[in-house]
C-alpha cells in the first residue's frame, strides 16, 4: 500500500506540473488529485520538494536497471537521458522552479551510482582503495552531470544520442587508464 501511495503521488505531481509550476502546487492539490489525505502525504514525504526528489531518484533507478557495467554504461547513460526526456515537463519545471541545484543533486546521485559500478568492475583484482575508486567515479561524474545540465539548460533540444556518442568517444579507455594510473602510483 505504501508504494502504491507514493506512485499515486508521483503521477499526480507529474500531472499537475503540466499545468502549473512546482512552487504553485500545494499539498491540497496533490492529495485531491490522487484521492488521499494530507496525513497520508506527510507519512511519506516532508514536503513537495521531498516528493520531487524521490520521483527523480526513482525514475533514475528505473532507467539504470542493470546498466552499471563497463560494457553497458553507455546504455545506462542513454537511459538517463531518455528518462529525463520522457519527464521533460517535470524536469524543466523542477529545474526552473526549485533550482538547478536540486536537479544537479539528483543527477550526481544517478551518475555516481552508474560510474561507481563501472569503476568497481574495472578495479577487480587491483589494490585500489575505496577512496581512490570513489575519486575516479566522482571525477567522471562531474563531467557527465555538467554536460547533461547544459543540455537541460538549453531546453533539451540537442539530440541526446549524439551527446552520448561523443561522451563515449571522449571516455573510451579513460576510466581504465585512470585505474592503471592510480595503481601505478601506489607501486
Amino acid at each position: 500500500m505504501s508504494n502504491t501511495t507514493k506512485l499515486a503521488l508521483e503521477a499526480s505531481l507529474k500531472n499537475l506540473l503540466l499545468h502549473k509550476p512546482i512552487d504553485k502546487i500545494t499539498i491540497a492539490d496533490l492529495t485531491a488529485d490522487c484521492g488521499i489525505s494530507r496525513m497520508s502525504f506527510y507519512y511519506h514525504f516532508k514536503d513537495i520538494y521531498d516528493l520531487a526528489e524521490w520521483v527523480c531518484l526513482e525514475d533514475g533507478k528505473r532507467a539504470l536497471q542493470g546498466k552499471k557495467t563497463y560494457d553497458t554504461w553507455q546504455e545506462g547513460m542513454r537511459q538517463i537521458f531518455e528518462a529525463v526526456m520522457e519527464n521533460k515537463p517535470f524536469i524543466l519545471n523542477v529545474y526552473r522552479g526549485v533550482g538547478r541545484a536540486k536537479v544537479e543533486d539528483y543527477l550526481y546521485k544517478l551518475t555516481f551510482d552508474l560510474l561507481a559500478g563501472v569503476v568497481e568492475e574495472k578495479c577487480a583484482g587491483s589494490s585500489l582503495t575505496q577512496e581512490d575508486k570513489g575519486f575516479i567515479a566522482e571525477f567522471y561524474k562531474f563531467g557527465f552531470v555538467g554536460i547533461m545540465l547544459d543540455w537541460i539548460d538549453r531546453g533539451m533540444k540537442n539530440d541526446y544520442e549524439e551527446i552520448v556518442r561523443r561522451m563515449s568517444i571522449t571516455l573510451h579507455g579513460n576510466i581504465t587508464n585512470s585505474i592503471h594510473n592510480f595503481a601505478r602510483e601506489k607501486e
